[in-house]
């Protein structure tokens, strides 16, 4: 015969001891304040037990279940969590595994909290819940890494260097302004989180399997003690559209976070093509290694990890998708909470890495602003002060400032040792049969500053550009930005948080309300 705590496992029995000890768990907890702290993991076992401490206060309240029999069956859930809870113990994540404990430590009756529920709208409640709990992680991490963005901008936001457009240099711009458009790309990832969460944080519970229940159930308190925002509305949406609809939506914000993390990788990677890069990793500290054969060679071996990490994501934010595909609503699918986590993971760990990469990051302005000045990417800015300053068409502009670069690279001269005279010489070859004269309008002095780099980016005049007064601006914006994204996280946390106190406090006070023995 089964014994718990030396009483044979009878009905009489547990009739018996299971309300002292729920008492007893709970007064436990009170005297312990330590092992009150420490959370267990807010796993399917978590969030079928949080169900079922609901389930009792709710009913009980409802008159759905016997007040008397009430503080028994919350000492059977009790014991259950409490069990699930130590060391090694083996925390069941399915409503059939979970119910046989149940019954095990309160009787059959305890299956009366089950009364107009399923493993359908428990389960699509517990994968919504873990999915909000991943998409607040992803969020954290996404903050953390575009801070690192925007402060490395703001130390760089004087310095010029060449970016690049279909994989060649192609205009000067402040490298503080670069960084600045990578963060407002995440920026906008971290809105689809906000977005999608707004959509994930709503209640299936209630729902039963399809098409609701016979039983007058509080969903909307039940989605309050869970710490949901909301319901999901309609019954059959709840457990067959809406629960699939989740995982493939937040796959698509880690691809596009994966996807950034790859696009800035390889633009880093370019600069180890060159024998002397403006952009390196800092040596050592696994950032780099050194060949096994070429002892000269240092290999970005963080570049690479990232990269793969990045490739990682991609690959398992595809699985949602594909299982969703060609099946009948509702199916199991798409909805595993291991792979659905483990995918909002690996977008993690490549923002970790990419937080890693910009850390180590080590930038050279002299060296940049020598490859601008040996290549013509100040070029259009010819073309741009033509037609503002002297009203010449830009594309005659154009044409102009495309002669004198031919001339330059089939003669090897850099900008800065363009000779005066060939410009004038080549305007007047390109104007001769304009309306606009031959006379090259720009002075010597004129003609080279229009070349320099460093004056291209700090005379731009649009809004958004790299100039210091926009510069400052959006820096000032992307900090409000992320302070306000944290805030947002810090809020969702505390509102689950506070809830599930909640209910702690209404389901201790049930379990400790039974008559000592």
């Amino acid at each position: 015969m089964d014994t718990l705590s030396g009483h044979p496992y009878n009905e009489n029995a547990m009739r018996q001891f299971l309300p002292a000890l729920g008492a007893a768990l709970v007064l436990s907890l009170a005297a312990n304040p330590a092992a009150a702290q420490q959370s267990p993991p807010r796993d399917p076992f978590f969030w079928l037990g949080e169900m079922n401490k609901a389930t009792t206060v709710i009913n009980t309240d409802e008159g759905l279940l016997d007040k008397a029999m009430a503080p028994r069956l919350a000492a059977g859930v009790a014991k259950v969590i409490h069990d699930g809870n130590q060391p090694g113990a083996k925390r069941p994540a399915t409503v059939i595994t979970f119910e046989p404990l149940l019954i095990k430590a309160a009787g059959e009756d305890i299956t009366l909290l089950h009364a107009g529920r399923s493993s359908q709208d428990m389960h699509a409640t517990y994968r919504s819940a873990i999915l909000r709990d991943k998409l607040l992680e992803l969020a954290d991490q996404l903050n953390i890494t575009s801070a690192s963005l925007v402060e490395l901008a703001a130390k760089h936001a004087g310095t010029i260097v060449p970016n690049y457009t279909n994989g060649v240099a192609a205009q000067p711009n402040s490298y503080g302004h670069y960084l600045l458009g990578q963060a407002a790309g995440l920026a906008r990832d971290a809105q689809r989180i906000r977005e999608a969460y707004v959509r994930i944080d709503r209640s299936p519970m209630g729902t039963t399997v399809l098409n609701g229940t016979s039983w007058p159930l509080d969903r909307k308190r039940m989605a309050q003690y869970l710490g949901f925002a909301a319901l999901v509305d309609n019954a059959y949406d709840a457990s067959q559209i809406s629960s699939m609809d989740q995982p493939v939506e937040v796959a698509s914000i880690v691809t596009s976070i994966a996807l950034r993390t790859g696009n800035f990788v390889e633009d880093v990677m370019t600069q180890y093509a060159q024998s002397r890069p403006w952009i390196l990793l800092q040596e050592g500290g696994g950032n780099t290694y050194v060949s096994s054969a070429m002892p000269q060679k240092r290999n970005p071996g963080l570049l690479n990890d990232t990269r793969s990490d990045a490739s990682t994501a991609v690959t398992l934010a595809m699985g949602p998708i594909m299982q969703t595909h060609n099946i009948t609503p509702g199916m199991s699918d798409p909805k595993d909470v291991k792979q659905n986590s483990a995918m909002v993971d690996s977008g993690i760990s490549a923002l970790k890495r990419w937080d890693r990469v910009l850390k180590a990051m080590v930038i050279s302005p002299d060296r940049a602003l020598e490859e601008l000045n040996s290549d013509w990417t100040a070029s259009q800015e010819l073309a741009d002060v033509l037609m503002h300053k002297y009203k010449l068409p830009f594309r005659a502009g154009h044409h102009f400032a495309s002669e004198v670069v031919s001339y330059a690279k089939s003669n090897n001269i850099k900008p800065l040792d363009f000779p005066y005279d060939q410009a004038r010489r080549i305007y007047a070859d390109t104007m001769k049969d304009s309306k606009y004269g031959t006379d090259l309008p720009m002075s010597e002095a004129e003609f080279r500053a229009t070349l320099d780099p460093v004056a291209i980016v700090k005379n731009r005049a649009t809004s958004g550009g790299p100039q210091p007064k926009e510069m400052d601006r959006m820096l000032k914006e992307a900090r409000e930005q992320l302070a306000s994204q944290d805030k947002w996280i810090k809020d969702r946390r505390a509102h689950i948080r506070d809830s599930l106190a909640e209910l702690d406090k209404q389901f201790d006070a049930l379990a400790a309300s039974a008559p000592k023995q």
